[in-house]
């Protein structure tokens, strides 16, 4: 039983955790609770109160129909969430089973935790937050790049996370659509139309650095990235957090997943700047620097460690690192333009019900997004802050 690949609904997930986990072959009760764009996420409890979560990929995403994706990224997903464990045991939830041939992991439930866009999006705030994530970052992202890893383990590596489907999702979605739509499924806020046809569509030299930047994600294999690390991809709660949902895993350049957090938290900028929430803009700006300025020093830290690939010079860890931040803050804007004009869109903006606030809170993400695409001075968190402090009492038109 169970050899054979098909998608569970409740009462199929009762019976397999019944047959598979310990502790849990008596009654037990079933919740669907995913509200991704991709997967099926299911909560099992037993008598005793006891949880676990069970995550199957199914052979369509659940965004759309039209993506027709192979059920192995739950391959892909348990299996970095394994090597992050070797890294971070304490920031990602911890694996109890990987069933290839079901395509589905069972995890630990993380019940005491909230995704975190939810809490940002009511204005709570994490004293915790920039610590945590900056670990996060340095040691999986640096610690998987050939400064310090065995170059055949790196290459091995690089064949394991080898993800095709989701990474063309990537492609279209954050490097083309945006520009183009050519599917013609980017949504654009009704009042903003002809500012994005104008700002956005017609830009051929944002379009020039944008498909540069599009050569370098399809071709440079920095680091094995987490591949979609923004902040619902994070359960955090008062003392922890825990980061999840790797399955867009593939070695590629470390800007990508440092550029995507940076945007997601300017996203919460964003939504408190329409919400005339100042302590809270100010909390944000707090911990884009925080966490910036700590994932810089931790990463320089581990890279000044003994290698085999290198010889540690001082000049050539400052090169990497000064590439890796010019990345970050260019692909921050890939990240903003795309989830403000393409089909996946974030819930810091689309919940500003106020009209003419979310058409300012749009164009003032796309202005700074353009900026960071196309100003190469862009280089470090203070340049970025100033760029942020630039349009914080704009109104753009």
């Amino acid at each position: 039983m169970y050899s054979n690949y098909f998608l569970m609904n409740n009462e199929d997930v009762k019976k397999y955790v019944q047959a598979k986990i310990e502790g849990f072959s008596g009654e037990v009760q079933c919740q669907e609770i995913g509200d991704g764009n991709l997967n099926y996420v299911f909560r099992v409890t037993n008598a005793s109160g006891a949880s676990i979560i069970v995550k199957q990929a199914g052979p369509q995403a659940r965004i759309s129909e039209s993506f027709v994706l192979s059920t192995d990224r739950n391959r892909i997903e348990t299996e970095a969430l394994l090597l992050e464990a070797e890294y971070t045991p304490d920031l990602v939830p911890k694996i109890i089973l990987f069933d290839q041939a079901m395509s589905c992991c069972v995890m630990e439930d993380l019940r005491d935790f909230e995704i975190m866009r939810k809490d940002l999006m009511t204005f709570k705030t994490f004293d915790h937050f920039a610590d945590n994530i900056s670990t996060f970052m340095a040691e999986n992202l640096i610690r998987t790049t050939d400064f310090l890893m065995n170059p055949i383990k790196k290459k091995q590596l690089q064949k394991q996370f080898i993800n095709p489907e989701l990474c063309e999702i990537t492609e279209h979605l954050v490097y083309t659509e945006p520009y183009i739509d050519f599917k013609k499924q980017n949504i654009l806020t009704k009042g903003n139309e002809e500012f994005i046809h104008n700002f956005v569509y017609n830009d051929k030299e944002l379009h020039i650095k944008v498909a540069k930047l599009k050569q370098q994600f399809l071709t440079q294999g920095q680091a094995l990235l987490h591949g979609d690390l923004h902040t619902g991809s994070i359960f955090i709660n008062e003392k922890a957090l825990k980061v999840i949902d790797p399955e867009f895993a593939f070695y590629g350049p470390i800007g990508y997943d440092v550029g995507n957090l940076v945007a997601n938290l300017t996203f919460s900028w964003l939504r408190a700047l329409a919400f005339n929430e100042s302590a809270y803009v100010h909390w944000i700006e707090e911990a884009l620097v925080e966490t910036m300025e700590k994932f810089e020093f931790k990463s320089r830290a581990i890279l000044k460690e003994s290698s085999e690939q290198f010889t540690v010079y001082e000049e050539v860890v400052e090169e990497f690192l000064a590439s890796v931040l010019r990345d970050t803050f260019a692909i921050a804007g890939l990240e903003m333009n795309r989830r403000i004009i393409g089909l996946a869109k974030v819930a810091d903006i689309t919940t500003i019900n106020h009209k003419e606030a979310r058409i300012l809170a749009e164009r003032r993400g796309l202005s700074i997004a353009k900026e960071c695409i196309k100003n190469e001075a862009i280089t470090s968190i203070s340049r970025y802050m100033q760029l942020l402090l630039k349009y914080k009492g704009e109104v753009l038109v």
